[in-house]
């Protein structure tokens, strides 16, 4: 009876790869998504809105040692602030806001 968890896996799996499938937007709209998210971080980064990406990283490696794992950057009602995730030493995940403009740790959870 030990290939029914595989089976039940596997089901689960094909489930889950045909619900991605249906619900996630078309290419081409993600690609035009992720274009303008870029055109609006360059304007912001030569409009002295932001500061640029190295400043940021150099800023919360400073703060938060570890390898990060992911960055967004997010226009919120206070401006732009950066979103660092950084996979610890000892394996745990932190999220670190900085303040893209002035670079102050907003918040780390």
């Amino acid at each position: 009876m030990s290939y029914r968890p595989a089976l039940l896996i596997s089901l689960l799996a094909l489930l889950l790869a045909v619900l991605l499938a249906v619900c996630a937007p078309p290419a081409g709209a993600r690609d035009r998504d992720r274009d303008r998210d870029q055109d609006r971080a360059r304007n912001a980064l030569l409009q002295g809105e932001i500061r640029p990406l190295s400043a940021v990283l150099r800023t919360v490696r400073d703060k938060v040692p570890g390898e990060i794992i992911e960055i967004e950057l997010d226009r919120e009602d206070t401006g732009w602030v950066y979103e660092v995730k950084v996979l610890t030493s000892n394996g745990r995940r932190k999220k670190v806001d900085v303040d893209a403009h002035s670079l102050d740790i907003l918040k780390i959870d």
